[in-house]
């Protein structure tokens, strides 16, 4: 008891009966051979009985003991019946009795986190550095690969992907992705030749378990593919229900393209989403049924249209041309069905279609990210926050770095007027990816509604979208007693991007508590049938709305609750 007051550690205890066991046949010895006498010690044979003082000493031993048993009695009583009955005490006692319980439930089997991976991008070692494309291409068919096996956690391509080109200890990194092991590799491509090296590492010790160097031709791809997969399920004697899962053979070039185009349309912006939807049809010439092909050409086409960089019916045709070649070749593939699933929901407003289609997809790839993701996004369209929530922390749950899930996560919170979670949630973000467009926006906006204009606008200074900070501004001047630059600087915005910004105009126009011209301009946008409309209920910038007959006339022509 009163080790533990002192907080001193376990092994301090043990030593001190160590050294009690050991010394008390020393001490019984001691005091059987000699005594204590005026003139010193002595032993025992040399003392005369009658000079002896072992009474006197016995005397002061006992009231030693009872002093000591005195203060031993008092202490038991103070900590049994007055410490532990204070109110903090007992508070501190359930919440740790709590957190314990929680952390480890009654019959919940603990993970088996041996069986467990992150596939890190492979290292571009060709000559060419625009190669590089084919590399992480591999890396993120590899890991779509392995995610295949039930038997096996894989960390997501969000969550693996954000190391790349950095230095790192594996071990955090594993730490970091909750995975016990680690694949990684390089790729060297020159002509039609790759050289494939891979290896697989226990990130605890840093133990190779396997390693191997393909010398082939870009033909065998694929074999190369399921040999590295097959190879990490002996090594980690991973016992499948099923067979390893084999990746799809396709044209090799027309494959070669395709990694080319998702790699160009990553790197966002209207340049790289043209050179990557040419990449794009350049495997379809090629190989015709690539359904997955298919299914990333109608996102590139979705994002340039709420870019504003092509029209809205001429894009939202041609994704919903694209997506429907993909259903047809193959209509049971969970990406696909997703991206169905946000052309009904956030385009064609059709909400019973997009809820049948993202059920389908559930039944499908329960544990498919795009999936959890699209239906998260369903569900907060039509309100149901909570839900949506629900499907966000599954993804979290799978992937605790998976950016976008935190991101939305964000906002949902933001949403539902929880702004200091919603602050958290968006700071965990930045710490991740200090880089993350919008962000620092959001948190802006959060300022905003606290009543903090000033720290609202530094955190807009650290904004790296352009355009989302001009919003921000726009939004933070007339609190800042800067109304009239707020007003040019929405003529400004206006004028260069009415042709596709009609709902954040109609935002900004609500925020400054300008509901006519709100109205105008979400009627515009419900007119074009802008995308963004889908985000309407509970927006955080048009809370100013709410009351407003006009809004529920607007719900109610969309087909949403109100």
């Amino acid at each position: 008891m009163i080790l533990n007051n002192i907080t001193a550690p376990g092994w301090v205890f043990q030593v001190l009966m160590l050294f009690i066991a050991i010394g008390f046949p020393f001490s019984v010895i001691f005091a059987w051979a000699f005594e204590m006498t005026p003139e010193g010690l002595k032993r025992e044979s040399e003392v005369d009985r009658s000079q002896s003082i072992t009474p006197v000493t016995g005397k002061k031993l006992n009231s030693m003991i009872i002093g000591i048993l005195v203060v031993a009695l008092a202490y038991f009583a103070i900590d049994k019946f007055v410490l532990t009955s204070s109110p903090e005490t007992v508070q501190l006692e359930r919440t740790a009795q709590t957190g314990a319980e929680q952390a480890n439930p009654v019959n919940q089997e603990p993970a088996d986190n041996e069986k467990s991976i992150a596939v890190l991008p492979f290292v571009n070692m060709s000559s060419d550095a625009e190669q590089e494309y084919f590399s992480d291409g591999l890396s993120e068919e590899l890991l779509n690969l392995l995610a295949k096996i039930p038997e096996l956690k894989v960390a997501s391509r969000s969550s693996a992907f954000q190391f790349k080109g950095e230095k790192f200890d594996l071990k955090d990194v594993a730490a970091k992705l909750d995975v016990a092991h680690v694949l990684e590799g390089s790729v060297r491509k020159s002509g039609n030749q790759v050289r494939i090296t891979a290896q697989l590492i226990k990130a605890e010790d840093g133990y190779h378990m396997w390693s191997e160097t393909y010398d082939r031709s870009l033909d065998n791809i694929f074999a190369i593919q399921d040999e590295i997969s097959a190879a990490v399920v002996a090594a980690l004697k991973i016992e499948l229900l099923g067979e390893v899962p084999k990746a799809r053979v396709i044209n090799p070039e027309a494959y070669t393209l395709w990694l080319k185009g998702r790699y160009i349309y990553a790197k966002w912006g209207k340049e790289n989403f043209e050179s990557a939807i040419e990449a794009l049809n350049q495997a379809l010439v090629i190989e015709p049924d690539f359904a997955l092909a298919w299914a990333s050409l109608s996102v590139a086409y979705l994002t340039q249209t709420t870019s504003g960089y092509r029209s809205r019916d001429e894009g939202l045709e041609l994704a919903r041309g694209a997506i429907d070649k993909a259903l047809l070749l193959e209509p049971d593939l969970p990406d696909v069905l997703a991206r169905l699933a946000l052309i009904q929901s956030s385009f064609e407003w059709d909400w019973a279609s997009a809820e049948a289609t993202i059920q389908k997809a559930l039944k499908l790839g329960p544990n498919n990210l795009r999936v959890l993701g699209a239906a998260a996004n369903i569900s907060a369209t039509l309100g149901r926050m909570d839900e949506s929530m629900a499907y966000y922390q599954k993804i979290l749950v799978k992937e605790p770095l998976d950016l976008v899930a935190l991101y939305n996560v964000g906002d949902t919170l933001l949403r539902q007027g929880r702004l200091e979670e919603s602050k958290t949630a968006f700071r965990r973000l930045l710490e991740l990816n200090p880089d993350d467009w919008g962000t620092h926006t959001q948190l802006g906006i959060i300022l905003l509604k606290q009543g903090r204009p000033e720290d609202a606008w530094a955190e807009l200074e650290l904004e790296v979208d352009p355009q989302q900070q001009e919003i921000g501004r726009i939004l933070a001047l007339p609190a800042l007693g800067r109304k009239e630059e707020a007003q040019k600087r929405l003529d400004a915005f206006i004028r260069e991007n009415e042709s596709w910004a009609a709902y954040p105009i109609a935002g900004m126009f609500a925020w400054h508590g300008d509901s006519d011209a709100a109205f105008k301009w979400l009627e515009r946008a419900y007119q074009q049938r802008d995308g963004l409309m889908s985000t309407i209920l509970l927006d955080p910038l048009l809370t100013h709305l709410n009351d407003d007959p006009r809004l529920s006339d607007l719900l109610e022509r969309m087909g949403l609750p109100h």
